[in-house]
């Protein structure tokens, strides 16, 4: 059976499939189903993974579940968090503050002095800095903000992509990062360098050559790669804002 054919119920608590009930039970709350074909679930026992039949996939129960990212899923147990295998099983011995969902063979936590950084699937830190926040990775790039509040991108053996820092910083995306210094919003280059000299109040990341940005006077406009104004977003000068009560 195919997973994208699945669907959360409207009420979140089971699993529909065209429009149908997948399985007969009910849960407190269900997640969407991720491979190996288990979803994350909840009820009166805890919380736990279900198969397509909504069953459970082992006997052990947890304070909260999510979903299967690579083969391991994160879980809390009071105030522990970890990852497990698809049987239940822990996928390594150490215990964080938080964990997220692996990406890229890799994976944000937070440990007790709640520092972030990025682990392998054994559990084992992937480089030895820490940082105020870590960022998921993608094609082997990660965003992270260091100590002293700026932020960076690192590769994944926690090294300096480019020599540039900002105030705030995203993931790459399709070769371009958002990145914020004290003028406003921009896109960089893999070499951390801005592809034009225009800052903006916020923007999106490129959308196949195109990305939506919004000026600082309220002007949304769509660029192209080179910051080139192709399109005006039109928003009617009639709409106002409903009166506080």
């Amino acid at each position: 059976m195919r997973l994208d054919g699945i669907r959360v119920s409207p009420c979140g608590t089971y699993h529909i499939l065209i429009g149908k009930p997948l399985y007969s039970a009910r849960f407190k709350q269900v997640l969407p189903y991720h491979e190996p074909g288990l979803a994350a679930a909840e009820d009166s026992s805890g919380s736990f993974h279900i198969d397509i039949y909504g069953k459970p996939a082992y006997s052990a129960r947890f304070t909260r579940t999510f979903g299967f990212y690579e083969g391991l899923a994160a879980v809390r147990s009071g105030t522990k968090w970890w990852h497990i295998t698809k049987d239940g099983r822990a996928a390594y011995k150490t215990r964080f503050m938080w964990c997220g969902n692996f990406q890229c063979g890799y994976c944000t936590v937070q440990d007790k002095d709640r520092l972030f950084f990025h682990i392998r699937k054994d559990g084992e830190p992937a480089y030895k800095d820490k940082y105020l926040y870590a960022g998921d990775y993608r094609n082997g790039t990660a965003a992270v903000r260091k100590l002293n509040g700026r932020c960076i991108h690192i590769n994944e053996k926690g090294q300096q992509v480019h020599n540039r820092e900002f105030l705030d910083l995203d993931v790459y995306h399709k070769g371009f990062a958002r990145a914020r210094d004290t003028e406003g919003w921009f896109h960089i280059d893999r070499n951390g360098n801005p592809v034009y000299a225009k800052r903006f109040l916020n923007i999106e990341p490129f959308y196949n050559g195109r990305a939506y940005c919004i000026e600082y006077s309220g002007r949304i406009i769509i660029i192209n790669e080179s910051g080139r104004p192709l399109t005006d977003i039109h928003v009617s000068r009639n709409e106002k804002r409903r009166p506080r009560r």
